[in-house]
C-alpha cells in the first residue's frame, strides 16, 4: 500500500512510530495529483512548495512531542474558505486574482493541529450548484467513472479525498453541498449543527445556511476532523457556546437501545430502485447491531425545494451585492459611465447560475412580493423545523438515502436546472432546520458507482450519528475497493 492510500488514522500511527515522515507523506499526494489531477480536476491552485515547507515543520514538531491531532497529514480546503497567503476564487472569474490575506477560523484550526495544506479545491461557482460543473476553472470528474459528475458544490473536495489526492477537505453545506458529493464519490462527508462549526472566513452564500464540514475517507478520520474544527469562536456572530464531546469516544460497535427513525416521505416515487435497495440493507444492518427502527413522518418535506430556493437565493441576492467592481472583485475597465462599470463587472463576472439565482432572490425580496414570497417561506421553514424536533422525541437518529439517484453523466441536465435542483431534495430541510446531517457510503451499483446512507440527528447531537455511521462502515467494510484510475 502507498502512503497515499492510507486513512489519517493509520499515517498518523505510522509517523508515530517513526515508519513514515510528514514529507514523504506530502511529496505521495503531490506525486498523486501529477499523476491524476489532470484528468479529475479535484484543485483550482497546488501549492506544492509551501505543503512541503509546512511538512517539514510538522516533522520538526513530531520530534520535539509537540504534535497536534493532524500533524503532517495533507488536505484540501474548498476554495471558499480564506486561505492566507493563497488564491481564492470561489469557483467564479469575479474572484480570479482575489488572494486571502487572513486564515479562515477552520483553516487556523487544521493549521495549529498540524495539518498540511496542499491547496483550494475546485467548487460550484459561490457554492451554487449540484454537479460541480459551474465552476469557472474547471469541472471536478466523479473518480469511479469519470464521465459523471462528482457532486457539488463541494465537488473537488470529495473527488482530491476518493482519489488519495489527499487525506481530508474542508467543504461547505448550504443545501447538501458536503452529504451529496460525498455520497456519489463514494466517502464520508458530515454537515454538522448550524453555530457548531465556524463560519469567520466562509465566503457567505446563504447566511442562515451554510455551515462548514469535513469530508474523508473513514468515520474515524471524520470524528478527528470533527474534533480539530468544532467549537465557539467570538469572531462568528452565529457560533453557539456548547461544549464539544470527544468525537472519537463515540466510535463503538453496538446500538443497543438506540431508535432509528425511517422517514416515511424520503421513500416515495422517483426514488432509484439501487439506492432504495442499498438504504433499505442498511437499515437491516443497524437492526442486526441492536438498533429499534421505527417509522417516523416529517410532513411538510414536500415543500422544502421550495422553501429553499426562496430563502438561499434571497440571501444570495443580498451577500452578493458587494461584489460590483468597486468593492470588491473584477472590474469591466471597458467601461465608458459608472452604470455601465456595473452592469459590465457583473454580467462578465458572473455565470449563468449565480445570475439565475441572483435574480429569484432580488424579486422575491423586492417591494409588494416580501410577505408573498420570503416571508412566507420562512413561516414554512418553522413548521419543517417542528417535523424534526416532533420526530426526534420517537428516535434518535433518522436514516434515509442522501439522493434520489447515484451520479448521472456531466451535463445531462445542463439546461434543465428544476431538475438539478431536485436532486437535493433529501438533504436541504437539515439545512433549514439547522441540524447535523452525514453522508455514510452505503454500496455501490450494477455499475459500480458509489451510493451514500444519510444520517440526521437532533441539534448538537453529532456524536450519534458518528456512532451509527461506524457501525455501518464496520458491518459493511466498502471502503476497501480500488479506484481504476
Amino acid at each position: 500500500m502507498k502512503p497515499y492510500q492510507l486513512t489519517i488514522t493509520e499515517a498518523c500511527a505510522a509517523m508515530n512510530k517513526g515508519d513514515l515522515t510528514a514529507v514523504a507523506l506530502t511529496e505521495s499526494c503531490l506525486a498523486r495529483i501529477a499523476e491524476v489531477d489532470q484528468d479529475l480536476h479535484a484543485f483550482v491552485t497546488v501549492d506544492s512548495e509551501g505543503a512541503l515547507r509546512q511538512a517539514a515543520a510538522a516533522d520538526a514538531m513530531r520530534q520535539e512531542g509537540s504534535a497536534g491531532l493532524l500533524c503532517g497529514i495533507p488536505v484540501s480546503i474548498k476554495d471558499l474558505l480564506a486561505t492566507k497567503g493563497q488564491r481564492m476564487t470561489c469557483g467564479s472569474k469575479i474572484l480570479e486574482n482575489y488572494i486571502a490575506p487572513y486564515d479562515a477560523t477552520v483553516v487556523e484550526k487544521v493549521r495549529n493541529a498540524g495539518a498540511v495544506i496542499l491547496g483550494k479545491a475546485t467548487m460550484d461557482e459561490f457554492a451554487m450548484g449540484s454537479t460541480s460543473e459551474t465552476c469557472a476553472f474547471g469541472v471536478p470528474r466523479n473518480p469511479w467513472k469519470k464521465g459523471y459528475v462528482a457532486g457539488g458544490s463541494s465537488g473537488g473536495s470529495a473527488v482530491g479525498v476518493a482519489s488519495c489526492e489527499c487525506f481530508a477537505s474542508l467543504g461547505s453545506d448550504t443545501g447538501g453541498s458536503v452529504r451529496q458529493p460525498a455520497s456519489l464519490c463514494g466517502i464520508v462527508g458530515m454537515k454538522p449543527t448550524y453555530g457548531r462549526v465556524s463560519r469567520y472566513g466562509l465566503t457567505a452564500f446563504a447566511s442562515s445556511l451554510d455551515q462548514v464540514g469535513p469530508l474523508c475517507r473513514s468515520v474515524a478520520d471524520c470524528a478527528l476532523m470533527m474534533n480539530v474544527i468544532s467549537g465557539y469562536d467570538p469572531m462568528d456572530s452565529t457560533s453557539v457556546q456548547q461544549p464539544v464531546p470527544d468525537y472519537s469516544a463515540y466510535l463503538v460497535e453496538g446500538l443497543k437501545g438506540l431508535r432509528v427513525g425511517v422517514p416515511r416521505e424520503y421513500f416515495t416515487k422517483g426514488l432509484n430502485a439501487e439506492v432504495h435497495a442499498i438504504v433499505q440493507n442498511s437499515i437491516a444492518v443497524l437492526k442486526d447491531r441492536g438498533a429499534e427502527i421505527v417509522e417516523v413522518t416529517l410532513p411538510h418535506t414536500e415543500y422544502c425545494v421550495a422553501v429553499y430556493y426562496l430563502i438561499a437565493p434571497s440571501e444570495a441576492s443580498s451577500n452578493l451585492a458587494r461584489y460590483d467592481g468597486v468593492h470588491y472583485g473584477f472590474r469591466d475597465k471597458q467601461a465608458e459611465t459608472l452604470l455601465e462599470m456595473y452592469k459590465g463587472s457583473r454580467s462578465k463576472g458572473f455565470g449563468p447560475e449565480v445570475k439565475r439565482r441572483i435574480l429569484i432572490g432580488t424579486y422575491a425580496l423586492s417591494s409588494g412580493y416580501y410577505d408573498a414570497y420570503y416571508k412566507k417561506a420562512s413561516q414554512v421553514r418553522t413548521l419543517i423545523l417542528n417535523d424534526f424536533k416532533k420526530a426526534f422525541a420517537a428516535c434518535d437518529v433518522l436514516v434515509s438515502p442522501v439522493t434520489p439517484t447515484p451520479a448521472w453523466p456531466m451535463g445531462e441536465n445542463a439546461d434543465d436546472p428544476l431538475s438539478v435542483y431536485l436532486s437535493d431534495i433529501l438533504t436541504l430541510s437539515a439545512n433549514l432546520a439547522g441540524i447535523p446531517g452525514m453522508s455514510v457510503p452505503g454500496g455501490f451499483t450494477e455499475a459500480g458507482l458509489p451510493v451514500g446512507v444519510q444520517l440526521q440527528g437532533a441539534h448538537f447531537q453529532e456524536e450519534v450519528l458518528l456512532k451509527v455511521g461506524f457501525n455501518l462502515e464496520q458491518a459493511l467494510q466498502l471502503g476497501k475497493r480500488d479506484l481504476d484510475l
